[in-house]
C-alpha cells in the first residue's frame, strides 16, 4: 500500500500483558476496527497502516488503554469497545479520566467506579442535586452506580436510612395471581435491588440494617402519607409510574434527603390510556434548581457486549419512516 505508514509507542513491560489483553484479544479488536496491523518489538508498539487510521484511531486508542493502564486499572473488553466507539466524538480526549474516581468498594473488595463519561456525569449529578433523573437503556449502570452512592453517603453518615422502591407494574405479567400480600407479590420484582445490596453491602451487614429500618425496599404504594427526611431514595423502573405516582412520589421529599430516579422510557409497560410519570416529569422539571437530569446513551452499556447490540437491534427494528417501512 502507497500510503501505509508506521508509528511507534512506548509502553512499559508490565503494563503489555494488560493491554493486549488474553491472547492479544484487545489488539486483535483494534486490528479489526481500523484495519492496522500492531505489534510489539522490544518495549514499543509498531502500529502500520493508512495515515488516516493509524494516526487518528489506532494511536489514539492504544494511547488511552496505555495512560488507563498505567494508572492501574485493568482493561476489560468493555473498555476496549467504550474507546474504539468515541473515537471522533467530543468526549475522547478525556476518556482516560474515567477510571480517577472510585466511589465505594464492594463486599467482596471490588471498586466501583463509573465506566463511561456518562456515567462519571451520572454521578457528578447525583453528588451536586438534590433529585436527579438518571435516564437511558438497560445495562448503562443507572441503579446499581445510584445504590453505590446510597450506601457510601449512608455508610459516612449523611442520611439515616436508604429507601429503594419500585411502581408495583409488571412486565407483561399478572400480579394478582401471586400468593401473598402486596409485598409478598412485588418481592420478585425488587429482587435486582436486593442482588445489588448484597454484593456491595454484604449479606450480613443488608439484613441487619433491614432489621433495624435502616435499608427498606418496598413497592412504591407504601410511599403515600410519607415524609422521608434524611434519606436516599431511589425510585427504580420509573417509566412505568403514572403522572399522579410520580407527583406523590417526589413531594414526599424531606429535609437531608438525596432522590435518584431512574428508568428507560423505551420500555414503558403501563396501558396505553395511562401516561408515563418519568416522560412527564422530564419535562416538567427540566429548568428547576437542584433537580439534575442525566440522559444515558448506548455508548454507556457496561453489560456484555451483546447487550449493546440487542438495543441497536430493536431501536433498527422499531423506527418507521413516514410511509411505515421498518428502517434496516
Amino acid at each position: 500500500m502507497d500510503n501505509e505508514i508506521k508509528k511507534q509507542i512506548e509502553i512499559r513491560t508490565e503494563t503489555i500483558l494488560n493491554v493486549f489483553g488474553k491472547l492479544d484479544k484487545n489488539i486483535l479488536k483494534i486490528e479489526e476496527a481500523f484495519e492496522v496491523k500492531i505489534l510489539n518489538r522490544d518495549g514499543s508498539l509498531n502500529i502500520i497502516g493508512s495515515e488516516e487510521q493509524v494516526n487518528q484511531a489506532g494511536g489514539s486508542i492504544l494511547e488511552k488503554l496505555i495512560m488507563i493502564a498505567n494508572k492501574g486499572e485493568k482493561i476489560t473488553d468493555q473498555t476496549v469497545e467504550y474507546i474504539i466507539s468515541s473515537v471522533g466524538t467530543t468526549d475522547f480526549e478525556d476518556i482516560d479520566k474515567i477510571v480517577d474516581e472510585q466511589i465505594c468498594v464492594t463486599f467482596y473488595g471490588k471498586p466501583i467506579k463509573p465506566k463511561t463519561l456518562g456515567q462519571k456525569k451520572y454521578v457528578k449529578k447525583i453528588e451536586k442535586n438534590t433529585i436527579v433523573f438518571g435516564v437511558g437503556p438497560a445495562g448503562t449502570g443507572k441503579t446499581y452506580l445510584a445504590m453505590a452512592m446510597a450506601i457510601t453517603e449512608f455508610k459516612a453518615g449523611n442520611v439515616n436510612r436508604i429507601i429503594l422502591t419500585r411502581p408495583a407494574i409488571e412486565a407483561g405479567e399478572s400480579l394478582g395471581f401471586l400468593p401473598g400480600d402486596l409485598q409478598q407479590k412485588v418481592d420478585p420484582y425488587l429482587k435486582p435491588l436486593y442482588d445489588a445490596l448484597y454484593e456491595i453491602m454484604g449479606a450480613e451487614a443488608f439484613q441487619k440494617n433491614m432489621e433495624r429500618g435502616a435499608i427498606e425496599v418496598a413497592p412504591l404504594a407504601y410511599m403515600r402519607g410519607r415524609t422521608l427526611d434524611n434519606s436516599f431514595i431511589i425510585l427504580d423502573e420509573a417509566q412505568n409510574t403514572t403522572e399522579e405516582q410520580m407527583k406523590m412520589f417526589l413531594t414526599r421529599v424531606g429535609f437531608g434527603s438525596k432522590v435518584v430516579v431512574t428508568g428507560d422510557v423505551t420500555q414503558i409497560d403501563l396501558s396505553p390510556t395511562k401516561k408515563s410519570g418519568l416522560v412527564g416529569a422530564l419535562k416538567v422539571l427540566e429548568n428547576i434548581e437542584d433537580i439534575g437530569i442525566c440522559n444515558l446513551h448506548k455508548g454507556d452499556i457496561v453489560r456484555h457486549s451483546l447487550v449493546k447490540k440487542i438495543v441497536d437491534a430493536y431501536e433498527k427494528y422499531e423506527s418507521k419512516d413516514k410511509t411505515g417501512t421498518r428502517k434496516k
